[in-house]
């Protein structure tokens, strides 16, 4: 009974006539959401994150366990992320599992986090997700984490994927703070605008395809060796549960286009996210962010100020190392654990 924009819904396409005979009403409405029983029944805590269906302590070494399911049907936006022809989940969004894991732990940084392979998403089908938060560790207090997935039709025998490792710390460090007095005023001053004409179709010709989800850098300028980019989440998007966006926090760190030098990227290769460190979520929910990339001495190294319009802190990172991804490299991580299966 409702109008349908079909242009919004099937994008290009092209109109053929419709059949002649009666139409029977039938409900096609896709479900908004998936139903998930009441997790306490079995002795688990619920997370409110999208991702996250479930946490639990264990009692046997004061760690934690987050459970949780992820596919294309569910999150369908994440088929809007590609490398190579295969849809992967951004490592963006690997931080973001850390980050709301050192949230509940009661944790302020992701001391380091090592994306060790890529995160591949099924066509059909769904992933398991664990993250593995254990008991702080010596002195330092810091404790353990790590990712793991594994498709969720798998028997046991089949071996956990592990993805990502690293390191949640107590103690907030506001390092940055200059770059982000720096964002309240935007342009930033003395900055040169880089233009966006093309910016998407060269990612594309590098094999790296982001669909509208993630092409959310509206703005790129440039001052010396740091990049400024204005990014915005697209309308309809929503942010619940999340501390940051993984489309967001990918948008933004496009803006290294504007400090890289294109001749330090093998042709045929795509620079991936592989290594964060001294990571601080300061707010969460935005939807517009202004972002700083400071390009370091080291190769694909870089340091990111991310605030809100107003210039107040949203997440800061002391660095960033970026590794070349081949796509031979890249379709090695979705290798079959079947030969054979029914379909």
């Amino acid at each position: 009974g409702h109008d349908l924009d079909a242009d919004r819904v099937l994008g290009e396409g092209t109109l053929v006539p419709l059949p002649t005979y009666a139409f029977q009403r039938e409900r096609f409405w896709m479900e908004t959401g998936r139903r998930v029983s009441d997790v306490r029944s079995v002795g688990l805590r619920a997370s409110e994150h999208p991702w996250l269906g479930a946490v639990t302590g264990t009692a046997a070494d004061d760690g934690y366990l987050f459970t949780g399911r992820l596919s294309l049907a569910e999150q369908p936006w994440l088929a809007e992320h590609a490398a190579f022809g295969t849809v992967l989940v951004p490592g963006t969004g690997l931080l973001e599992l850390a980050l709301t894991a050192a949230h509940h732990v009661g944790a302020e940084r992701v001391e380091e986090l090592t994306l060790l392979e890529p995160l591949v998403l099924p066509e059909d089908g769904a992933v398991r997700l664990q993250v593995v938060v254990s008991a702080p560790e010596g002195e330092s207090g810091r404790r353990p984490v790590a990712v793991f997935s594994r498709p969720e039709d798998a028997s046991d025998e089949v071996a956990w994927r592990h993805h990502a490792a690293g390191e949640l710390a107590e103690g907030a460090d506001l390092s940055g703070g200059d770059e982000a007095a720096e964002l309240a005023q935007w342009p930033v001053a003395g900055a040169e605008q880089v233009s966006l004409e093309g910016f998407y179709d060269d990612f594309a010709a590098r094999g790296l395809v982001y669909g509208p989800a993630f092409q959310g850098l509206t703005e790129l300028w440039r001052k010396g060796n740091t990049a400024y980019g204005l990014v915005r989440l697209p309308e309809g998007r929503s942010v619940d549960g999340f501390g940051i966006h993984p489309a967001l926090l990918d948008a933004a760190l496009h803006a290294l286009v504007g400090v890289q030098d294109p001749e330090g990227v093998d042709a045929g290769t795509a620079l991936l996210p592989f290594e964060w460190t001294g990571v601080e979520l300061h707010a969460s929910g935005a939807r517009e962010l202004r972002v700083a990339v400071e390009l370091d001495d080291a190769a694909h190294a870089l340091s990111l100020t991310v605030t809100d319009p107003a210039g107040l802190p949203v997440i800061h990172a002391e660095g960033l190392r970026l590794r070349a991804a081949s796509a031979e490299q890249v379709r090695v991580s979705q290798a079959v654990e079947h030969a054979y299966r029914v379909a």
